[in-house]
């Protein structure tokens, strides 16, 4: 009889072992179930955060591929003036017109996006926490393929904004005073003297430049206008 009580008893134990194990098991598992929950919560909270900064970024980039379409198309206007007087066989603008023609032309100016929130959403893995396989997309043409594209032409560009600038100080002897706090990206400039050097300015050569001085200010505006429109349809996104 002792025997059969006492295996009794280490049966019993042995069922409340099992049962406390099993009970500890669901606990650490249940544990680890509300740590993953709470780290996926705290994730797409953080991606929803960067999502509103993408929003405010989106907008101010925007603003700036408009001041800079702005700017281009103004050099557009002021480099057809002076072809049009080159071309013509009176040349009649004044000596002070072309020069102030000429410093209208602002071809230089690139577009440099705000990338830290993008860098951010790759870093922290919310990239791939967007649900919308269009936005997502979007966000990638702008960062990765638009990025790309627009560094290669404005470095293209500011090449040949150099070469403009340097031909045109050294044939015009223009002089005149900065000022780095005016003006939308570079601050403004003032002409104190100038001298115009006619024959450079009726010069094939000159004529030329201001061709490529048009040719680029074109070319990065229909450029600038699909960076925009992919910009729009982002904004587009994220606010429905």
């Amino acid at each position: 009889m002792g025997i059969c009580r006492w295996e009794n008893h280490l049966r019993k134990q042995t069922r409340i072992r099992a049962i406390e194990g099993f009970f500890i098991l669901i606990t650490i598992m249940l544990s680890f179930y509300l740590e993953d929950l709470r780290q996926d919560r705290q994730e797409i909270s953080k991606k929803d955060q960067l999502l509103q900064d993408l929003e405010a970024v989106v907008i101010e980039d925007i603003t700036q591929i408009g001041a800079l379409e702005q700017t281009l198309r103004n050099s557009l206007i002021c480099i057809e003036r002076l072809q049009q007087d080159i071309a013509s066989k009176d040349a009649s603008l004044l000596p002070q017109q072309v020069i102030d023609n000429i410093l209208c032309i602002e071809v230089g100016h690139s577009f440099f996006p705000k990338d830290g929130v993008y860098a951010q959403l790759v870093s922290t893995g919310a990239l791939e926490l967007i649900e919308g396989a269009a936005l997502k997309s979007l966000i990638l043409e702008v960062y990765t393929h638009h990025k790309a594209r627009n560094y290669a032409t404005s470095n293209e560009i500011d090449m040949f904004n150099i070469d403009f600038r340097r031909a045109v100080l050294a044939n015009f002897r223009i002089r005149f005073a900065y000022d780095a706090d005016d003006g939308v990206f570079y601050g403004s400039k003032n002409v104190v003297s100038s001298e115009l050097n006619r024959d450079y300015y009726l010069s094939n050569e000159f004529f030329g430049l201001l061709g490529q001085a048009s040719l680029y200010a074109n070319m990065y505006l229909r450029q600038l206008s699909d960076i925009k429109a992919t910009y729009i349809e982002i904004k587009q996104q994220l606010e429905s």
